[in-house]
């Protein structure tokens, strides 16, 4: 199937900057898009930033102008450059892969913290 193997989150400062990363291996060859969602304690999980197969681009509007998604398709990563982070958080981020037959694959998420 498909998996995928995120990295990059960790301790952020208030209006700092973080970088995550997905890599995504195994059958990739139905990709439809690709994406990152985060979850918040006692929340859901909530759409942050989608890629598509052809590099058209979908962002939540809160993080519109913060945050920007970028992938690299010969080794099939995505990224999501996050800045001007708000404080005093804590997220947990899902790498999200949707085929396009339209199942969704998920990495096993990566904590930001964003704390002062």
């Amino acid at each position: 199937q498909v998996r995928l193997v995120e990295s990059g989150g960790g301790l952020a400062q208030p209006g700092g900057s973080l970088r995550l990363s997905c890599a995504a291996s195994g059958d990739t060859a139905s990709m439809d898009s690709m994406g990152w969602y985060r979850q918040s304690s006692g929340l859901g999980r909530e759409l942050v930033a989608r890629i598509l197969a052809g590099g058209g681009r979908r962002y939540a509007d809160s993080v519109k102008g913060r945050h920007t998604i970028s992938k690299d398709d010969a080794n099939m990563t995505v990224y999501l450059q996050m800045s001007l982070l708000k404080p005093d958080h804590t997220d947990v981020c899902y790498c999200n892969y949707m085929t396009i037959g339209g199942k969704n694959h998920w990495g096993q998420g990566t904590r930001v913290t964003v704390s002062a």
